[in-house]
């Protein structure tokens, strides 16, 4: 692997775009990042924009596709290849043409497989043992570009987003400081998806941004899509549902081969569990409104006459 002298122009503005941010530049010289503003009522983080100024990297703002192109039209930079990663915005075929190598986008799954705005929560929905990193030129078709490059990820078998997430953005760097330097020289050339991915199906698939809704238990699914959804949900939506008066949220489960009516507590080897489409649910940790996480064996402990209330 050998840095490239040239600049880029960064693109992003969540979490995970500051963390890829902040690990690029290790390794190459960022020009510019684009990044939404802090707005005047948002509350929340503006992590790209925080990390920038923190340290010194200009920074320029849009809020939408519109005021992108506006952007651009000013001429902003002078670097011939951006990378995106997390940004949240709509990129105009005129941004992506403004850069005369174009914009890479690192995508978290092994396209075609979960196009989208949430390929890792699905990746872990689908309960696949593999995943990985897609380094692709971006195009004006969802996740639809040629491919640069792909690196592979050995999902194991409780893990997490938070957890998934964090090796994908160490993965993803990787990636981006062996192919960028190649790329500029010439020594990479984009193929189809279809031709060059190294997932197991060329068929595509899509993921979607999550609802709060998605976090309520639909104990009619089978305990292992349920123990999924658990580990893919943790950080938002969270895996919900209620018990008697009691609101909930699941934070660790396994399953157990056993059947009986679909939704109805029951208690084996002191642990609770609900009996659900397939199989049942064995809860092994559990926060119930206003309290601390614990084991489920602390939440009979409390709340026993409570649970087995539901019916």
């Amino acid at each position: 692997m050998k840095n490239t002298s040239k600049t880029i122009v960064f693109f992003g503005s969540g979490p995970v775009a500051a963390k890829s941010l902040e690990l690029l530049l290790q390794h190459i010289s960022i020009e510019v990042v684009i990044t939404k503003p802090r707005l005047k009522h948002h509350k929340g983080d503006v992590p790209v924009l925080e990390l920038a100024e923190r340290l010194g990297i200009p920074v320029m703002t849009a809020v939408d596709k519109r005021s992108l192109d506006e952007l651009f039209a000013s001429d902003p930079a002078k670097s011939e290849l951006a990378i995106l990663i997390d940004f949240g915005i709509i990129v105009s075929q005129k941004v992506i043409d403004y850069f005369s190598r174009g914009i890479i986008n690192s995508h978290f799954s092994l396209l075609p497989e979960w196009r989208g705005a949430d390929p890792i929560s699905f990746s872990i929905l689908g309960g696949q043992k593999k995943t990985g990193v897609s380094l692709m030129l971006l195009t004006a078709g969802m996740d639809e570009g040629p491919l640069l490059a792909q690196a592979d990820y050995d999902m194991e078998p409780r893990i997490t987003t938070p957890a998934l997430t964090a090796d994908l953005i160490e993965l993803s760097d990787l990636a981006l400081r062996e192919i960028i330097p190649l790329y500029l020289d010439g020594q990479i050339v984009p193929m189809d998806q279809m031709q060059a991915t190294i997932s197991d199906s060329v068929e595509p698939t899509y993921s979607r941004k999550l609802t709060k809704s998605d976090g309520i238990i639909d104990w009619h699914k089978s305990a292992s899509q349920i123990e999924r959804e658990i580990r893919a949900f943790i950080e938002w939506p969270k895996t919900r549902t209620k018990f008697g008066n009691i609101d909930v949220i699941i934070t660790a489960a396994s399953t157990i081969t056993s059947s009986g009516t679909v939704g109805q507590p029951t208690i084996i080897n002191k642990k609770p569990v609900v009996f659900c489409g397939k199989d049942a649910l064995v809860i092994e940790k559990i926060k119930p409104a206003g309290k601390k996480e614990m084991t489920g064996e602390a939440f009979l402990a409390g709340y026993k006459s409570i649970f087995l209330a539901k019916s």
